[in-house]
């Protein structure tokens, strides 16, 4: 059986997403944020921003999407004070977090242990190399490569095959074991090594963002917007890719609702002017 029909079936047993609210759709906490200079969780559902000294932002749900893919909302990050001359240890990274049961079907650990690929659409007025990695957080490993913008204000799909690691199982529990991590800016800490990218290694601060070139807050005129982001099992390319798997919009807000639900405000009645 040829790698590619193998990589088909394991698609076809996958009954849902790995990633949550790929599409952007979801965002119970509101649609737009301003002034953001620190870590949380803001706009779109399950994706988080990790802002350490690095300039200062606006988060949003966007309706700026890939012509003729089926997506309607982007996640868009628009600098709005700079950090030209980032310190050391200054960071900025967009992520989602899994928990260990989430993603088992990896078998990272064994000898059985399967390739990941991760696929998403990205635009940007920046050009250059930024630095996606997949984190072990159990393990404290990574993996990593180089994602390219090759044309500003253009949406490019993204497909990036990463291997597999027999070292170090993901626990099977709700904790934080797994992330997709991309680095939008870093100080000089995180570039002086060497990225990751034939192997999974232990976590090494220097080689976290090394080769990076784009740097989302090196100007007040930088935006960067993201959607249809994807993670399969197995060694995918462009061609090979499955298409991303839509989900209904409940199906994808139950999801999302396991992690944060938003109630009624502090005495408003609860469906009180909802009619059928």
């Amino acid at each position: 059986m040829t790698n590619s029909v193998q990589n088909r079936r394991k698609q076809i047993q996958q009954t849902k997403p790995i990633v949550t609210n790929g599409s952007m759709d979801v965002a119970q906490r509101g649609t737009s944020v301003t002034g953001i200079t620190a870590d949380g969780l803001r706009t779109c559902d399950r994706w988080r921003t990790n802002i350490d000294s690095y300039g200062t932002y606006t988060l949003s749900q966007s309706t700026t999407v890939p012509t003729g893919e089926g997506f309607t909302k982007s996640f868009k990050i628009d600098c709005t004070t700079a950090d030209a001359s980032p310190g050391s240890g200054d960071l900025f990274t967009f992520e989602q977090r899994f928990e260990g049961q989430e993603v088992q079907m990896f078998k990272k650990g064994t000898s059985s242990a399967e390739r990941y690929t991760v696929a998403f659409w990205i635009r940007s007025n920046l050009t250059g190399n930024l630095a996606l990695n997949l984190v072990d957080s159990d393990n404290s490993r990574r993996v990593g490569s180089l994602v390219n913008i090759s044309s500003a204000d253009t949406w490019e799909k993204k497909v990036i095959s990463f291997p597999k690691d027999t070292t170090g199982a993901f626990d099977d529990d709700t904790a934080d074991s797994f992330r997709i991590q991309l680095f939008l800016g870093v100080g000089s800490n995180f570039t002086s090594g060497t990225l990751p990218t034939s192997a999974w290694e232990s976590a090494t601060t220097a080689n976290f963002a090394a080769g990076q070139s784009a740097f989302i807050g090196s100007s007040t005129d930088n935006e960067l917007y993201i959607t249809g982001v994807q993670i399969e099992v197995g060694d995918f390319n462009a061609d090979t890719i499955p298409p991303f798997q839509f989900e209904s919009i409940t199906e994808n807000l139950a999801r999302c609702q396991r992690y944060f639900y938003k109630t009624f405000d502090q005495g408003t009645t609860p469906a009180q002017n909802v009619s059928d």
